[in-house]
């Protein structure tokens, strides 16, 4: 895992890249939404409930930031992101 933090002129990034299995890119555009989970085949109890991302894009929204992902498929990894601004 790979954690980065950048000072932009009006905002603070930080990423998380990994290497772990990564999704495809049909989940990008559900992946912050509740309860969205990759692997439906997990149970809550194994596997979460869905609701860890949404949370973190809320907490960092309200903070008049923005949270993206992306991966470049299944098994290459994934890179998580937000951006907050400075003052």
């Amino acid at each position: 895992m790979i954690v980065t933090a950048a000072k932009h002129p009006q905002e603070l990034w930080v990423t998380i890249e990994d290497t772990d299995i990564g999704f495809a890119a049909e989940h990008l555009p559900h992946l912050l939404t509740r309860f969205y989970r990759v692997d439906k085949s997990r149970s809550r109890a194994g596997g979460g409930s869905g609701i860890g991302l949404t949370i973190t894009k809320h907490l960092i929204e309200a903070h008049g930031g923005r949270v993206w992902a992306g991966s470049d498929g299944v098994d290459h990894g994934s890179t998580f992101g937000f951006a907050l601004p400075v003052a």
